[in-house]
């Protein structure tokens, strides 16, 4: 290992000299990147941000491909208006490193978190830490690898893609059916707010919104009715029971706190119904999220929840309540190899530069580094931003870690393209 240790600090100097030259830069990339408001849903701007990245990436000297994504209205609700992915790759065709990142943001709780501010070293807005420092960071990257004249046996791709936050079914999943996304991939990495942890893997999720429906009458004649308010009760004891059995299975990755090994059943996250107080509801909604771990299987959990969902007795009356399931989000868990070759070098470049190796753990949530770890691509989410205040309404980045982080993913990408197998 000493040898390649040896070769990464002959290149450890220019890069941060070139990082540190473009800081100001950097710093005006996320400001201005934050002040486009992409929020999603329902994913707004993605034209303007696509012409953002594209504009940064040729004054880079880097080709920019863009991907026109398009979906049909059964495949997904809400606009059917195209998305947009920004692609760029900096060498030769061969082996890819992928710096993969995402550029819509979650709706702002006020238009302010769009004005981003700086105060103390820190930038405030939505989407600094989650995710467009994130993209910043992994552009001024490649432009030191670029400027530096680094040799890579192979090529890094930076992949830019639109509406993450909804599940990526209008981005990296098109990508991927399209035979586009890690292409020739060796390894993929991500700045998600990791708050200086690895995320080597993530859980899977099935959301699920589920409308019991009923029969309306008024409260002087509610034998004639159908309620399903009570119907949705008696729905939602029998998944009380099942998410007893479900958060008593606890995952063998690390995960802290402890608490947060069990699998996740959420009940009730939205709920709505009924018409007035003195009306039978006809309707009900409310939604679950089940959230799985690696070592669980997306097929068999959808299964058994459908089978309590829709193979449920009348709910006690003479004419049963219906129950239609409408699927909001369905993804499986993923996981990387924490003692990989390519983590050991992530790990090794954080190291030179932060002099503390980061610890490896399994993401709460979900995460698009699934789509690379299903094509059997090492996938790492590694990011200088906050998860406590991603989303947030004091949403902030380090702008020192942002330089701090560009110069690890150009190090762990030179490190895997240098043709060395420690």
């Amino acid at each position: 290992m000493r040898p390649m240790a040896d070769q990464l600090l002959k290149v450890i100097e220019p890069l941060a000299s070139v990082i540190q030259k473009d800081a100001a830069e950097l710093e005006n990339f996320i400001f201005e990147f934050v002040k486009i408001p992409s929020e999603n849903p329902p994913g707004m701007h993605y034209r303007t941000c696509c012409d953002f990245l594209c504009n940064y990436l040729s004054k880079f000297g880097l080709e920019p491909i863009v991907h026109s994504l398009q979906v049909s209205s059964h495949e997904v609700s809400g606009s059917e208006e195209p998305t947009f992915a920004v692609q760029a790759f900096l060498g030769t065709k061969g082996p890819t490193v992928y710096f993969h990142g995402h550029y819509d943001v979650v709706p702002a709780s006020e238009t302010s978190q769009f004005a981003p501010v700086i105060e103390n070293g820190n930038m405030f807005g939505r989407g600094t830490a989650d995710m467009k420092a994130g993209l910043g960071l992994m552009l001024f990257a490649v432009k030191a690898l670029k400027e530096c004249r680094v040799p890579l046996q192979g090529r890094i791709g930076l992949t830019f893609v639109p509406d993450e936050e909804t599940g990526g079914v209008r981005g990296s999943h098109l990508l991927l059916q399209q035979g586009i996304l890690g292409k020739h991939g060796i390894a993929m990495f991500t700045a998600e707010p990791t708050g200086g942890l690895v995320w080597n893997g993530s859980r899977g999720a099935l959301s699920l919104k589920i409308t019991v429906g009923g029969k309306s009458f008024h409260v002087g004649q509610h034998y004639k009715g159908i309620n399903a308010f009570e119907a949705m009760l008696e729905l939602s004891n029998r998944l009380l029971q099942h998410k007893i059995k479900v958060e008593a299975r606890q995952t063998g990755y690390t995960i802290t706190p402890d608490a947060a090994r069990n699998s996740v059943l959420l009940i009730g996250g939205t709920v709505a119904g009924g018409s007035n107080f003195n009306v039978v509801p006809d309707r009900c909604t409310f939604t679950i999220d089940r959230r799985i771990n690696p070592e669980e299987s997306l097929e068999i959990e959808e299964e058994e929840l459908m089978r309590i969902i829709k193979d449920a007795p009348p709910f006690g009356a003479s004419v049963p309540a219906s129950v239609d399931v409408e699927i909001l989000q369905r993804a499986p868990s993923s996981a990387s190899d924490a003692t990989s070759a390519t983590a050991k070098k992530l790990a090794r470049s954080a190291a030179l530069v932060l002099k503390e190796e980061p610890s490896f753990e399994l993401c709460p949530g979900l995460l698009e580094t699934r789509f690379y770890a299903q094509q059997h691509i090492p996938a790492f989410a590694y990011g200088p931003g906050l998860l406590s205040v991603a989303h947030g309404p004091n949403e902030f980045v380090n702008l020192k870690k942002t330089r701090d982080f560009a110069l690890i993913y150009a190090l762990t990408a030179y490190d895997i393209l240098s043709g060395s197998e420690n």
